[in-house]
């Protein structure tokens, strides 16, 4: 049998706090830090119980662009957030879905069903 490590505790301790304050140095955390915890859209509220529900939007669409006053930021909800990337997709004419393929239907699989329906053979 293997003797407990006295010193494992405060090694998890310890690691966790390091890992906090890595993440407290990401743009989400500064954003939730700089502004209001508001959706920037619909203006629903948030609490620490549903924070997780608030994410950060780049106004400009760039992931990379994360100046440290947050200009770039606005915190949105989860669905204001997905409307303002289906927004933005719409208005670039980007019609693809994840997996790149074309989200317009070209298939009616409907097509010949009343015919089906009449014991016909479909056309």
């Amino acid at each position: 049998m293997k003797a407990k490590d006295p010193n494992k505790l405060d090694r998890i301790v310890a690691e966790a706090r390091r890992a906090a304050a890595t993440r407290e140095q990401g743009y989400r955390e500064q954003a939730l830090k700089i502004y209001p915890w508001i959706c920037g859209r619909c203006a629903r509220q948030f609490t620490r119980a549903n924070l997780r529900e608030l994410t950060v939007h780049h106004r400009d669409h760039n992931h990379d662009n994360n100046p440290p006053d947050g200009s770039n930021w606005e915190l949105l909800c989860l669905y204001c957030h997905d409307n303002e990337h289906q927004r933005q997709l719409e208005a670039t004419g980007d019609r693809t879905n994840a997996r790149g393929a074309g989200s317009v239907a070209t298939h009616s699989p409907f097509a010949n069903l009343k015919a089906m329906l009449n014991g016909k053979k479909a056309s």
